[in-house]
């Protein structure tokens, strides 16, 4: 039986640098999902978009490896708290979208939680 306060579904936020179709293909999807540029924040530094993704309870789905790892060790040296880094490769929209459909009807919001994942780990296998 489930824990009554468990948030089962991510709510996924995009950052700048992913595809802005992304999001409103997932919600035709039935998910809850929202981009940085719906959200007027493709400008935003990489921190301000982590910032803005956990301030509304968002995991938040990135190409940028290179600053969201360091930036994910650095909120958890500080102790600070986020709603999930879904990190991938720049692939097709198509890919992404099929990978993220994997992702989200296998891990609960509670799960990502404070997490760091890689979206490659929801390739299909061959």
């Amino acid at each position: 039986m489930a824990n009554e306060d468990e948030e089962l579904f991510i709510a996924l936020y995009t950052d700048a640098d992913v595809n802005g179709k992304l999001a409103a293909t997932l919600r035709k999807h039935g998910y809850d999902a929202r981009s940085a540029f719906e959200e007027a924040n493709d400008k935003l530094h990489d921190d301000q978009q982590l910032e803005f993704a956990t301030s509304r309870n968002r995991t938040i789905l990135t190409h940028n490896q290179r600053d969201f790892v360091p930036l994910h060790r650095k909120w958890q040296k500080e102790g600070k708290h986020h709603s999930g880094i879904i990190l991938s490769p720049r692939i097709a929209i198509g890919e992404l979208l099929r990978r993220m459909l994997r992702l989200l009807n296998h891990i609960t919001a509670d799960e990502m939680r404070d997490n760091l994942t890689y979206l490659s780990d929801f390739a299909e296998r061959k």
